[in-house]
């Protein structure tokens, strides 16, 4: 992947314990996965990118209000160099969408679910010894 100009971070996914009631009235433990760092990461990337000059426009596709700790270090880093950086978050929109917010303090692209679907990667860039 590396040589397609791809970066690939791995992360172990954890498995967390959920009790759910099943229709019968019983309840059964269910194993729900959860990935932990990925935020951190991607944050780290976006504020190294702005500030080794490698964009002036970042698209983020995510809801996550966590990531919205980057925009003022982003801005900052765009003022001390004297350039424009625009930041954008890309969220997945419908009528049953149980969020309509991109992440604060950026500009927030709703993407309806006909676009969404259109562009899933399907591939699996895990190697395949993961």
């Amino acid at each position: 992947m590396h040589r397609a100009g791809i970066d690939v971070t791995k992360r172990h996914l954890r498995y967390h314990p959920e009790e759910k009631v099943l229709l019968d009235g019983t309840t059964e433990t269910i194993y729900i996965p959860r990935e932990k760092g990925i935020d951190l990461r991607l944050a780290l990337d976006v504020v190294h990118m702005a500030r080794t000059n490698q964009f002036n426009v970042a698209l983020i596709f995510s809801q996550d209000q966590d990531l919205a700790e980057i925009v003022p270090e982003v801005r900052g880093i765009a003022t001390d160099a004297n350039r424009w950086i625009h930041l954008a978050c890309a969220f997945p929109d419908s009528p049953t969408a149980t969020s309509k917010r991109g992440i604060n303090e950026t500009e927030w692209i709703p993407l309806d679910e006909t676009l969404y679907n259109a562009n899933l990667d399907l591939r699996d860039y895990r190697p395949s010894d993961w």
